[in-house]
């Protein structure tokens, strides 16, 4: 059965740092596009950050464009999220998502409808 499993959540100070993992289970990430997505409270779900299934293409949302790094290691069926520079307004769950009928980021890959599968998600929270 395919799944996926966001983790590294928590709770951290502005200026702090987290890395969130995706890991894939009953199938491979290998040929998939992945993206990282938000929602906060009352807010819509938002796309954070895409790569390709090669992972030498990445995009990011304005937002988090300096501060977020995704990553690949298709060796370990895992996609990270690397978030610097936390602010409280990226406080939300994350989750991850991919869609067997894509490996590179489409231009409107920050539309969640581009993703079939989904994680649970994991609640990050940036506050002093």
């Amino acid at each position: 059965q395919l799944q996926l499993v966001e983790s590294g959540g928590g709770l951290v100070q502005p200026g702090g740092s987290l890395r969130l993992s995706c890991a894939a289970s009953g199938f491979t990430l290998d040929y998939v596009v992945v993206g990282w997505f938000r929602q906060a409270p009352g807010k819509e779900r938002e796309g954070v950050s895409c790569i390709s299934s090669s992972g030498f293409s990445t995009d990011y949302a304005d937002s988090v464009k300096g501060r977020f790094t995704i990553s690949r290691d298709n060796a370990k069926n895992t996609v990270y999220l690397q978030m610097e520079s936390l602010k409280p307004e990226d406080t939300a769950v994350y989750y991850c998502g991919t869609t067997p009928r894509r490996t590179f980021c489409s231009t409107v890959w920050s539309t969640p409808t581009e993703f079939e599968y989904w994680g649970q998600g994991t609640q990050v929270t940036v506050s002093s």
